[in-house]
């Protein structure tokens, strides 16, 4: 039957949201709400920790719901019947390590619904720029719970590089470490963001198929704000969810969280401008350049 002229379109499924919520600012489930809503997405969100802003801004209350509430809500989830709904999941940040054990449930109770529904995890733990002089800004027990109870679930990985040498416990210092890493995390995509890129003073973001690998590459921005790689994540699982190629949904991603973060640090902003250059994230003017990586054959 033909659709009458100027009906709706029929609505974009929906995205589950586990992770951080800040009261200010556009890091994690903040940003990632607001940027798949602006794309059409209706969003579930579940926290996983409630904080006043983004712990390098300062210290702050942390307010954790207990494990038992925390798999009490996610089993009421598991049990909705509007699972079938659910286009997509991302996890991220965790408040606690029992918090895995309940978002691997739910994550199987909406793939009983529809295998076909990708899960992303984004595994929030670390980097090598914290205040510290880089390592993980998460409690060890929490780390070790994203790498041996979600990553292994997940269809799309989406480290940092360090993250990515913590958790497959490999060194990564170059494009080619980095490849190795992510063919070891043997996820079905891996997305490394902020891994070595080949021109200096650029950002790579390296994409890991089962059809082979390809880099995306833009000029670094000196002291971004906050929130890229929850940004990044995000944005690739909707583009990949609207149907473009992965080579596509990377260099549509990467273009939109560099211009994002130039238009934010242009204006002196301490925090990714979500709501003030949105057009950013629905429709990046900016040029990223793509290209495939060369892989070694393996000798037989």
């Amino acid at each position: 039957m033909t659709q009458p002229q100027g009906a709706p379109e029929h609505a974009k499924k929906s995205i589950l949201v586990i992770t951080s919520q800040v009261v200010r600012g556009g890091i994690s489930g903040r940003g990632l709400t607001f940027t798949l809503q602006r794309l059409g997405h209706d969003v579930w969100f579940l926290p996983t920790i409630l904080l006043p802003w983004h712990p390098g801004h300062g210290k702050g209350t942390r307010i954790v719901s207990s494990s038992s509430d925390f798999a009490a809500i996610a089993g009421d989830l598991a049990q909705s019947a509007k699972l079938d709904g659910i286009g997509g999941i991302v996890s991220g940040y965790l408040g606690d390590a029992d918090q895995a054990a309940a978002i691997s449930q739910l994550v199987k109770a909406i793939k009983a619904v529809n295998p076909e529904v990708p899960y992303l995890c984004d595994p929030v733990m670390g980097d090598h720029f914290s205040a510290s002089g880089g390592g993980l800004y998460i409690p060890e027990i929490n780390a070790k719970a994203i790498r041996d109870e979600l990553v292994p679930l997940a269809d799309i990985v989406t480290p940092n590089a360090f993250e990515l040498g913590w958790i497959t416990d490999m060194e990564i210092s170059s494009e080619p470490d980095a490849l190795a890493a992510a063919r070891a995390l043997g996820n079905d995509r891996v997305l490394v963001t902020s891994s070595p890129a080949l021109r200096r003073n650029a950002i790579a973001n390296l994409l890991v198929t089962p059809n082979g690998a390809v880099a995306a590459e833009h000029a670094a921005i000196e002291s971004p704000p906050h929130g890229t790689g929850d940004l990044m994540a995000g944005l690739y699982l909707a583009n990949s969810l609207a149907g473009l190629t992965d080579e596509e949904a990377l260099k549509r991603a990467s273009a939109s969280v560099f211009e994002l973060v130039a238009r934010s640090v242009k204006k002196g902003a301490d925090e990714l401008l979500f709501s003030e250059e949105q057009q950013s994230v629905v429709r990046a003017m900016a040029l990223v350049t793509s290209r495939r990586v060369m892989e070694a054959r393996a000798r037989a």
